[in-house]
């Protein structure tokens, strides 16, 4: 995600870097525990995974409400006071989910949607702030493989801790809670934001679609994947300590590559490069049920699509960038993070009613039928570009 808007400031260099890198590999280790722990916990409890993915699509839900005010608050309260701040209640809100009824769970998933979308805007936005203009890819390409490895670790903490009583919401509170050290150190080097600039996003959500709906995609499949990947493994016959390192093998591909498909970006057209991932992306889905009852196949094929599907979010804000600068960048980058959220929100609750009404492997065929709604409009995007030009901006019209 970026800063929806702001004056870009130095951001201190290395130091920054250091500072917005480590807070949010703490934040991403934390919530790969998070998602998971949650969900399993539901299960144990008697909910239906229906129930689940609604009660997960409420960090979606927090993410759209508060993504417009996060720069505001910034600007008034600090980027890295805001951030620690941040930090510090997601880390507060995850032991409380152990000794809440569950309804009590939908305002604890707000208040936690809210703080992990505030953390990961202003890590992201101090780490572009920080970054050497020449080498942002290469740092972005740094950043989500620290970031995918947060993810990747926390499957294996669960598996020592396990995922039953209040050990697990505990280690998951300190893990999140180290992340405010680095935001401390690098306190001095934080970027500021000018209160008084303001760019409304809203016009630029449908003049990329294929950067925005790759970020629409990728909210859906990742947050979906997280919260309902190990239920979908016990579905299927393994047990709780097998399911639990499923996201493992989504992660791990994406630790390899992040960066090679960013340099693979850079030398062919983004939107094209989107539609192989997104036919590659429905592939892995077709698949997922043929092997997901041996493990290691399973793990395999997990890890492979989940590397290539993963650059969706890389990919989709390279394309981005090629399509704006200045505050008009800043606009549509606020729009990214928008259907981003959207995703987070729509993905879980849609793929807990597919395993529902298609147990055991709703899953896999309510993943193929996103990628393919979103595959159908990019062919239908460049075929207009094909068109002349005063054709195309014609139908266009029409279309919106």
């Amino acid at each position: 995600m970026t800063m929806a808007s702001g004056r870009r400031t130095d951001g201190g260099g290395t130091i920054g870097l250091v500072a917005a890198i480590g807070s949010v590999a703490a934040v991403g280790l934390g919530f790969s525990i998070t998602l998971p722990l949650l969900a399993l916990t539901l299960e144990d409890r008697g909910i239906s995974s229906t129930w689940i993915g609604i009660n997960t699509a409420t960090w979606g839900l927090a993410a759209i409400a508060v993504t417009p005010f996060v720069s505001k608050l910034a600007a008034r309260i600090g980027t890295a006071q805001l951030l620690a701040l941040a930090i510090l209640t997601l880390a507060a809100a995850l032991p409380l989910f152990y000794i809440a009824p569950f309804w009590a769970w939908f305002l604890l998933r707000l208040v936690g949607g809210a703080a992990v979308t505030t953390t990961f805007v202003l890590s992201e936005f101090w780490i572009s702030s920080a970054a050497p203009p020449a080498r942002r890819g290469i740092v972005m390409g740094i950043y989500a493989s620290v970031l995918s490895g947060g993810f990747a670790l926390g499957p294996v903490i669960l598996s020592l801790t396990g995922t039953q009583g209040m050990l697990p919401f505990l280690i998951g509170s300190g893990v999140l809670t180290l992340g405010i050290i680095p935001v401390l150190c690098g306190l001095p080097v934080a970027p500021k934001l000018d209160r008084r600039e303001k760019h409304s996003f809203g016009r630029f959500l449908f003049l990329a679609p294929a950067a925005t709906g790759a970020a629409l995609l990728f909210g859906t499949i990742e947050t979906g994947a997280f919260a309902l990947l190990p239920i979908y493994g016990q579905r299927v016959g393994h047990t709780r300590e097998l399911v639990i390192l499923l996201g493992i093998g989504v992660t791990i591909g994406n630790i390899l590559l992040q960066m090679p498909m960013g340099m693979l970006s850079d030398r062919m057209d983004r939107r094209k490069l989107l539609m192989i991932i997104a036919a590659f992306g429905m592939l892995g889905a077709a698949i997922l049920p043929l092997v997901a009852a041996s493990f290691w196949p399973l793990m395999i094929a997990l890890a492979i699509w989940g590397g290539v599907i993963g650059s969706l979010y890389t990919v989709g804000l390279a394309h981005l960038g090629s399509r704006f600068t200045g505050s008009d960048l800043a606009a549509a980058n606020a729009a990214f993070v928008f259907c981003y959220s959207l995703g987070g929100l729509v993905g879980p609750a849609t793929l807990g009613v597919a395993m529902d009404v298609w147990n055991p492997h709703g899953f896999a065929i309510g993943i193929g039928l996103f990628f393919a709604a979103y595959l159908a409009m990019l062919i239908i995007r460049i075929g207009l570009a094909r068109l002349p030009k005063a054709v195309s901006k014609g139908v266009s019209k029409k279309l919106s």
